[in-house]
């Protein structure tokens, strides 16, 4: 393994040597980074599917390993994980002790208890760890903040998701909630300044498997300037595959479509003087109906790049690991939007009294977790 300092990270120079743990849908895509990068090197790969994993090192490099243990013993730098999220607990503990960086393919892990656990033991051992929700660094999303980094806060004050898609049977392990809603937990915490909601109500349906595959959650914060609710639908037991976002702010109207890598800013404040001649003609009760209001605001279309958004994952892993500066999905927010998701399905286990595997007793609006308990970034 390459020398480290705590303070710097990896501070040699030298090319990262990295490896990819599970190179099933995701996982091959890292160990393909890894591989192309020209500042990494990809040591090499392990699967429980020997074939897989001898086909992915041969296409991209490096050695297929039978075990964790051989790819540690190789020499890693860092590591991908994306294995079934059962196992990510057990693989993680593991690379960290032994002194190497992870990037967790999310969620962080199966319970907001294993999700502690790696959080806490990583912050002991000094090692880096970012959690892979790859919907920070779509396009779109990149767009979006792009269109507001040098504009006034938006204040969130609503938020509705879609996320749907037909059934793959893939990631059956867990539910919608934990295999899906958690992409946009991730993003909807990290508007909302990455504070865990004050109270969560959540319906869901078990169809084909024994979790959740249908799920809504209404997610609400109670914030100084008022409040603000997140109306969340997942399913994957779709016709079609729908992937939007729509935020209500108190300064403008955000869309974000991730399929289609399209959205729309529509900005209130752009004609302000026009906008209170307005309210005042409607107050004295004229007749407008012949005004276009779209023609009060400023409509923008969100101006998308042609980035990667895996490549501009690990890469924003990798720049951690070598500067030894917290990446931009630590494993506090990864804590967070685990313990969000339980939440919601204890929330839902409540609803359905207790019909969903591992049903447990709780209250079907499930509140805070209080001011003493750990919060993500």
């Amino acid at each position: 393994m390459s020398d480290k300092t705590p303070e710097n990270g990896q501070s040699n120079g030298a090319r990262l040597r990295c490896g990819a743990v599970g190179v099933g849908r995701m996982g091959r895509h890292h160990a393909r980074v890894y591989g192309q990068l020209e500042d990494t090197e990809l040591v090499g790969v392990v699967d429980a599917d020997v074939e897989r994993a001898a086909d992915m090192a041969e296409q991209f490099g490096g050695k297929a390993y039978a075990t964790l243990d051989e790819l540690i013993d190789a020499g890693v730098d860092a590591v991908s994980i994306a294995a079934p999220t059962t196992a990510h607990r057990d693989l993680a503990e593991r690379c960290i002790n032994a002194g190497v960086h992870c990037l967790i393919e999310k969620p962080l892990a199966g319970s907001a208890e294993d999700a502690d656990a790696i959080r806490n033991l990583a912050e002991e051992r000094g090692v880096v760890l970012m959690v892979g929700h790859i919907e920070r660094f779509n396009p779109i999303m990149r767009a979006m903040q792009r269109a507001t980094a040098a504009d006034e806060s938006i204040t969130p004050r609503f938020i509705e998701v879609h996320r749907v898609s037909p059934m793959t049977f893939r990631s059956v392990d867990i539910g919608v909630v934990m295999d899906m809603m958690i992409h946009d937990l991730d993003v909807v915490l990290m508007l909302m300044g990455g504070q865990e909601p004050d109270e969560i109500q959540a319906s869901g349906v078990a169809v084909v498997t024994e979790h959740e595959d249908i799920c809504n959650a209404r997610l609400t914060w109670h914030k100084p300037y008022g409040t603000c609710v997140a109306n969340i639908t997942a399913s994957r037991l779709a016709l079609k595959t729908e992937r939007v976002t729509r935020i209500t702010g108190e300064k403008a109207y955000i869309k974000l479509d991730y399929g289609t890598k399209s959205g729309v800013i529509i900005r209130r404040t752009a004609n302000e003087l026009q906008m209170r001649e307005i309210r005042s003609q409607l107050r004295g009760g004229a007749d407008l109906t012949d005004l276009k209001w779209d023609e009060l605001v400023n409509v923008e279309q969100l101006e998308i790049d042609d980035g990667e958004p895996i490549v501009m994952e690990i890469r924003a892993f990798l720049d951690a690991v070598r500067t030894g500066t917290p990446p931009p999905i630590d494993a506090g927010a990864g804590f967070a939007n685990v313990r969000t998701a339980q939440r919601i399905v204890d929330a839902i286990r409540a609803t359905m009294g207790g019909t969903l595997s591992g049903a447990a007793e709780s209250p079907a609006i499930v509140e805070s977790p209080g001011q003493d308990a750990p919060v993500g970034r």
